[in-house]
């Protein structure tokens, strides 16, 4: 089945003549790709989800593929490390558009073409797990060509309860106990943001008879509705824009409001609007620090509005989890983690642009729920779960976690 599609796609990409060159191969690739027939595109189709199914078996979190960066070859990133995998077929690079593009629909692929970017999902039914399988994914231009990374999406929700937050922090992010006020999961890009947002609705959802609105970029694991009821919205198919949604969402009737992601001041600005009519909003940022993120919020807005963001930030903001996944003693990653709850003084300081206080509340803070990314990394050193170069090289604060390794 495999060399029969790669034999398919050689054939086919043998078809783009020698004086199309450039950017404009992808161009002639789109506009013939229907000349495929339908057991061609079958055979393509199957062949992307046997890399996928081999990705899913070796437990690797994404796939990478097409582009000049690539050199021909896919790969995984399997526990942090990406390695070209020997035993797939390679893809020139016209090959890999080609599968990419037969991933996609009409308005997907002038999206791609016209912006030379595009999130997406795809999903497909695995027979080894006897489920659908979900991935996120991005397909944008490598030197001419396309690329795409899919990242795998969890087929089951991690319990709450095993991402180790203090209990009152649980409590802080809990509908029940809070009706309303913000709250941020932040971190670089493989973090594990999606899975712990992922976790905070599964919880509501066993606990809360509420009405979850998700707004994302796309939609990655798809819930149930058990004891909530819960709406995904993803953004360039179900809703134009972030702040659309959220502005929509007002009109939906929702307890709880997950924004995929803060990506610019338009959405701050409309998240901060929806939570002060007093709805519970869930949103990650691309930072890794709680004081990054309260500085990172405010400086994105414009200069004239800082102030007035400062402010109504300190009047709505509830809680702040910033996390990494370390590289663990067993070979996998364990997630350490930097927790905030918006305390009187923390409001305070936030109002008075002292952001720098914080860390230090932080840090005293541990009956609060809150505890400084140099604490877990330390706790997790103590419980023999992540080395001590591990510890050193993922600490936000370096002065401070020597200091902490010498006690």
């Amino acid at each position: 089945m495999i060399s029969d599609a790669k034999q398919i796609l050689t054939a086919f990409t043998a078809k783009i003549p020698p004086t199309v060159l450039g950017s404009e191969r992808v161009n002639y690739i789109a506009d013939h790709i229907h000349e495929l027939q339908i057991e061609e595109r079958l055979q393509i189709l199957q062949l992307i989800n046997s890399i996928l199914g081999t990705m899913i078996d070796r437990q690797a979190s994404d796939v990478e593929l097409g582009g000049h960066g690539t050199q021909n070859y896919v790969w995984f990133r399997i526990f942090g490390k990406k390695e070209r995998v020997a035993d797939i077929p390679q893809f020139s690079e016209d090959e890999a558009s080609t599968l990419v593009i037969i991933l996609l629909s009409k308005n997907q692929i002038d999206f791609l073409l016209r912006e030379r970017n595009l999130d997406f999902s795809y999903s497909f039914h695995y027979d080894k797990a006897q489920s659908a399988v979900r991935f996120r994914a991005d397909a944008y231009f490598d030197l001419d060509s396309i690329t795409l990374n899919m990242r795998s999406i969890q087929t089951r929700i991690r319990p709450i309860e095993s991402l180790d937050f203090h209990p009152v922090a649980v409590k802080t992010m809990s509908h029940s106990y809070i009706k309303f006020g913000l709250s941020l999961i932040t971190g670089i890009t493989g973090s594990g943001k999606s899975t712990t947002l992922d976790a905070i609705v599964d919880f509501h959802n066993d606990t809360n008879p509420c009405h979850i609105v998700i707004i994302a970029s796309p939609i990655e694991y798809v819930h149930k509705s058990r004891k909530a009821i819960i709406k995904h919205r993803e953004v360039g198919k179900d809703v134009n824009s972030f702040k659309e949604g959220v502005t929509q969402a007002l009109r939906q009737d929702p307890d709880i409001i997950i924004i995929g992601e803060m990506r610019d001041s338009d959405t701050i600005m409309a998240a901060l609007e929806v939570t002060d009519t007093g709805h519970k909003v869930f949103s990650t940022l691309h930072t890794s620090s709680a004081v990054e993120s309260i500085d990172r919020i405010i400086a994105e807005v414009n200069p004239t509005e800082q102030e007035r963001v400062r402010n109504r930030l300190a009047d709505v903001l509830i809680s702040v989890a910033s996390q990494k996944l370390v590289p663990s003693l067993d070979g996998k990653r364990v997630l350490a983690k930097e927790v905030l709850i918006v305390t009187p003084s923390v409001r305070a300081a936030i109002k008075n642009n002292n952001t720098s206080e914080i860390y230090m509340m932080i840090n005293q803070g541990g009956t609060q729920g809150m505890v400084t990314m140099e604490q877990d990394l330390l706790r997790l050193f103590t419980e023999k779960k992540i080395s001590k170069e591990s510890v050193v090289a993922y600490a936000n604060n370096k002065t401070r976690i020597l200091q902490l390794l010498k006690v």
